[in-house]
């Protein structure tokens, strides 16, 4: 079905979960909350998918997409830890959290438009309108959804310090 082998289903099911957990917390929280149990769910469902891209993937990009997001969770829920708990440490953890969520929306969008529907898929070509226009608006929600992420992080850092 949709043209996808059982160690792609894996990596497909696998990362699934990361989805909606990261527009919950999105939603709830403003961003991706790393130490929370949803935040665990995060990063587990991430890196099942980012690790197992590495066995099923066609295209080069996909190994740099995989490498790349495996580097932001890691400096996302690291960051902490050579940082401390102050505000240099929650703003890269957000912004490398949010490019995580970016980095796993982006081949999500692109791989439904071209599989979708089973046999007659809405996307042929990685060049068409529909796809670049998806991929365009993504990157236009990361940057407006990171402006809005850092406007709060400095607005709740002058309210704390007050």
């Amino acid at each position: 079905m949709f043209g996808i082998s059982p160690l792609g289903w894996i990596h497909t099911l696998g990362s699934l979960p990361a989805i909606p957990v990261a527009f919950y917390m999105f939603a709830s929280h403003g961003r991706i909350v790393p130490r929370s149990r949803l935040g665990a769910v995060y990063l587990i469902s991430m890196l099942i998918g980012a690790v197992t891209v590495f066995l099923v993937a066609h295209q080069p990009v996909s190994y740099v997409v995989g490498a790349v997001t495996i580097l932001f969770l890691l400096a996302g829920y690291g960051v902490e830890r050579i940082l401390g708990s102050g505000r240099a440490a929650r703003y890269v953890e957000t912004i490398c959290l949010s490019l995580s969520a970016f980095l796993l929306m982006l081949p999500t969008v692109t791989e439904i438009l071209r599989r979708v529907p089973d046999g007659h898929p809405f996307v042929t070509d990685l060049s068409s309108p529909l796809l670049r226009g998806a991929q365009g608006s993504l990157l236009l929600i990361l940057v407006v959804g990171l402006a809005a992420q850092i406007i709060y992080l400095a607005r709740q850092g002058r309210t704390a310090a007050s």
